[in-house]
């Protein structure tokens, strides 16, 4: 298998995700199963999704408008976002205050790496057209994108980071080693990988996988890895 990435160790204690949404039900599903749900139920990582709206001012609770200039689309006001992120930031210190963005730094695994060893972090979920600039301006410390295309809210992609995020915590999954030989740790896809049986219907597992000799298997394996992303990406062997 490719050589383990090596990762700084995450010191004692549990990360905490504040998600900020207009549309918390969207991420109410993904984040309450599989591993996320296991790291919540172990205490690994603590996950509060807050509703933008309960922040809002007027009989109809509302976060968007018009933007100035005319142009189409709503756009999230300040004024409940500053509310939200100042009673977070007054109750502690937070690593990043992060916006989900089509035009921020593009999400991958090193980035991921690096937030998992953080203690808090902020995700604001945009949605319509966008949050006023003054809020990217003066309150966000990163921004980042999954990839380049347009989501209709940032609810997605705030759940992928979450996810990814989390995995990557010591007890979050069975065999910590796992994460750490994953795609992308070492800029390298993974080796392609099989279970039994051994044989179906004449598509066999390739024998130097059966032969118990796990130096030969680990070479074969390392040799897959990067032929692979020869193959299918190649402009992850330049980094």
């Amino acid at each position: 298998m490719p050589k383990t990435a090596k990762r700084q160790i995450r010191k004692k204690g549990s990360l905490r995700i504040d998600i900020i949404s207009c549309v918390p039900q969207l991420l109410e599903s993904p984040l309450d199963y599989s591993i996320v749900k296991r790291a919540k139920e172990k205490g690994i990582v603590s996950i509060f999704i807050h509703d933008l709206r309960d922040y809002a001012s007027g009989k109809h609770k509302k976060t968007d408008d018009y933007s100035y200039g005319g142009s189409a689309g709503m756009v999230m006001m300040v004024e409940p976002v500053y509310k939200i992120i100042k009673k977070l930031t007054r109750q502690r210190k937070y690593d990043e205050i992060v916006y989900m963005s089509p035009d921020g730094e593009l999400f991958d695994q090193p980035m991921a790496n690096k937030m998992s060893l953080m203690k808090n972090i902020i995700i604001l979920c945009g949605h319509y057209k966008g949050i006023d600039q003054r809020i990217r301006d003066h309150l966000i410390t990163k921004e980042i994108s999954i990839g380049n295309y347009v989501l209709s809210g940032g609810e997605i992609a705030a759940a992928a980071v979450t996810d990814t995020i989390v995995r990557l915590l010591p007890g979050a999954l069975s065999d910590e080693t796992s994460a750490l030989s994953d795609s992308f740790q070492n800029s390298l896809l993974s080796p392609p990988v099989y279970t039994r049986p051994a044989d179906f219907k004449g598509w066999k597992v390739p024998d130097i996988l059966l032969c118990g000799d796990h130096e030969k298997i680990s070479r074969w394996l390392d040799s897959q890895a990067i032929e692979r992303t020869k193959l299918l990406r190649p402009e992850l062997l330049e980094k």
